[in-house]
C-alpha cells in the first residue's frame, strides 16, 4: 500500500505515487484531498485508508484514524488543550444574511456588517447556520455567502461554515468547494425532513467524515431536527475529522454531559454552547466558547461575558449574563426566527432589507414595535441608537462607553 504524508493531496501527487495495480492509499487523516484529487480516486477505483485507521462500525470500508487518548475521567481538559481546541474556542457569530429591496442578497451591506463583527472583537465566523437562514437560501446563495465572507475576512478569524446539504454527496461537494475558497471547517446538522434509524444517522457522519477534506463539528438542534445522542457522538469519536459539537438543544445538564463524557477520551475535544442563556454556566462548566446569534447585536458584551468567565471575574460575568436576558428574550418570542435577531441588528444601523419568510400583517406591526423595544433595552446597555420611543426609567447602569448608532 503506498502512504503519502503530504498535508494536501492532489490529483497530480496522486498520479506521480500510484502505480497502475495501487487500489489503496494510506493518507494522514488531517491531509486536504482537494476535489481533483477525489476524482482521481474514483475513477482510479482507489481507497483511501487513513493513518491509523479503526474498523467501521458495522464492517465494510475503514473509518478515519481516533486520536483518543484517555483523560483523568470526571473533569475535562481546559478549552487550549490542543491547537485544534484553541482555535475554535470564543464566540463565534452565526451571521444573518441581509436582502436588498428585491429580496437578492445585499452583499456591499453585508460586507459592511461582516468587518463590523470582526472588529467588534468576535473570535470566528459561523455562516449559513440556523441564523444565517441557510434552508431559506439556495445552493448558489450559500456558496455565495461563504466566499464572500471568506474574502472580507482575510485569514482574521477562523470560519467554520454551514455545510447541511440535503444528502452525503451534496455535503461533500459543499466541503470540497469550502476548502478551495478558504473556509476552516464545517458545521453539520442531522439529515432533516426524513427521521432516520441511529444506524444510518452513524453511517451518515461516518461517510462524510472518510470523505470531508475539511474538520467537522457537529449540530445538534433537536428543535428542528433529528437529536444527535451521546451514544452516537461518543461513536464518532473514532473520527479524527470529528473535532467537536455545537449544542442548541437548551439543555444545560446534556450540555456538560456531553462534555464529561467525550472528554474522556478526547480531552480536546471541541464543545459550543448555541444558547446565550446558559452561556456563562457553560463556560464555567468548560466549554470552549459558542456560536451566539446575539452576538451579532451586542458582540462587545458577548465577547466581554466570555472574556470576563475565562478571567473568573464571576461578578462581572454575571452582570452581563443577567442584563443580556430580556433582549434575548425578546429577539426570540413572537415572531418567525431570526426576524427579531434581524431587528436587532437594524437598530445598531445596518439596512437588513425585507425577510425570506413570509409574514402577516400583525407580524410586520409586531416588528416595528419590536424595533423600539429593542432600542429601548441597547439604549440602558449604553448604546445610542435611533427609533427607541417611550422607554421605561430603569437607572440601569450602562455596559459600554456610550457609542454612536453605527
Amino acid at each position: 500500500m503506498v502512504r503519502i504524508d503530504d498535508p494536501v493531496v492532489t490529483a497530480q501527487l496522486l498520479a506521480s505515487r500510484l502505480g497502475d495495480t495501487d487500489k489503496q492509499v494510506e493518507i494522514c487523516p488531517r491531509a486536504k484531498i482537494t476535489p481533483s484529487a477525489h476524482d482521481f480516486l474514483r475513477d482510479r477505483g482507489v481507497q483511501v485508508v487513513h493513518v491509523g485507521a479503526a474498523p467501521a462500525r458495522t464492517g465494510g470500508s475503514p473509518a478515519a484514524t481516533t486520536s483518543r487518548s484517555v483523560s483523568t475521567p470526571g473533569v475535562p481538559a481546559a478549552p487550549g488543550s490542543s491547537e485544534r481546541s484553541r482555535r475554535f474556542s470564543g464566540i463565534f457569530t452565526p451571521n444573518i444574511v441581509i436582502y436588498d429591496a428585491s429580496g437578492a442578497i445585499n452583499y456591499k451591506e453585508m460586507e459592511r456588517y461582516i468587518c463590523w463583527l470582526i472588529d467588534a472583537g468576535i473570535h470566528g465566523l459561523y455562516p449559513n447556520g440556523s441564523t444565517g437562514e441557510f434552508v431559506r437560501l439556495s445552493s448558489e446563495e450559500r456558496r455565495d455567502v461563504v466566499r464572500l465572507i471568506v474574502d472580507v475576512n482575510q485569514g482574521r478569524v477562523p470560519i467554520l461554515a454551514g455545510a447541511s446539504e440535503a444528502n452525503v454527496r451534496d455535503v461533500i461537494q459543499m466541503a470540497e468547494f469550502y476548502t478551495d475558497i478558504g473556509a476552516d471547517a464545517i458545521s453539520l446538522v442531522p439529515p432533516y425532513y426524513y427521521k432516520i434509524s441511529e444506524a444510518s444517522l452513524y453511517e451518515y457522519f461516518a461517510e462524510i467524515a472518510r470523505n470531508s477534506p475539511l474538520d467537522i463539528l457537529l449540530y445538534n438542534i433537536p428543535q428542528f431536527t433529528q437529536e444527535l445522542t451521546l451514544d452516537i457522538m461518543e461513536e464518532l469519536l473514532a473520527f479524527d475529522r470529528i473535532f467537536g459539537t455545537k449544542d442548541s438543544s437548551r439543555d444545560l445538564p446534556r450540555l456538560i454531559n456531553t462534555m464529561q463524557r467525550l472528554r474522556q477520551h478526547r480531552p480536546d475535544y471541541v464543545v459550543l454552547n448555541g444558547c446565550e442563556e446558559n452561556l456563562l454556566p457553560s463556560i464555567i462548566m468548560g466549554a470552549n466558547g459558542g456560536t451566539i446569534a446575539t452576538s451579532g447585536i451586542i458582540p462587545e458584551i458577548i465577547v466581554e461575558l466570555y472574556e470576563r468567565a475565562g478571567a473568573e471575574d464571576l461578578q462581572r460575568a454575571r452582570e452581563l449574563q443577567y442584563r443580556i436576558l430580556p433582549l434575548i428574550n425578546l429577539m426570540l418570542l413572537g415572531v418567525n426566527f431570526p426576524e427579531g435577531f434581524k431587528t436587532g441588528v437594524a437598530v445598531r444601523g445596518f439596512d437588513v432589507g425585507p425577510p425570506r419568510s413570509v409574514l402577516s400583517g400583525e407580524e410586520r406591526e409586531y416588528l416595528l414595535r419590536l424595533e423600539s423595544e429593542i432600542g429601548c433595552i441597547l439604549g440602558d446597555m449604553g448604546y445610542s441608537v435611533r427609533g427607541a420611543r417611550g422607554c421605561p426609567v430603569t437607572h440601569l447602569p450602562a455596559l459600554v462607553h456610550r457609542q454612536r448608532r453605527d
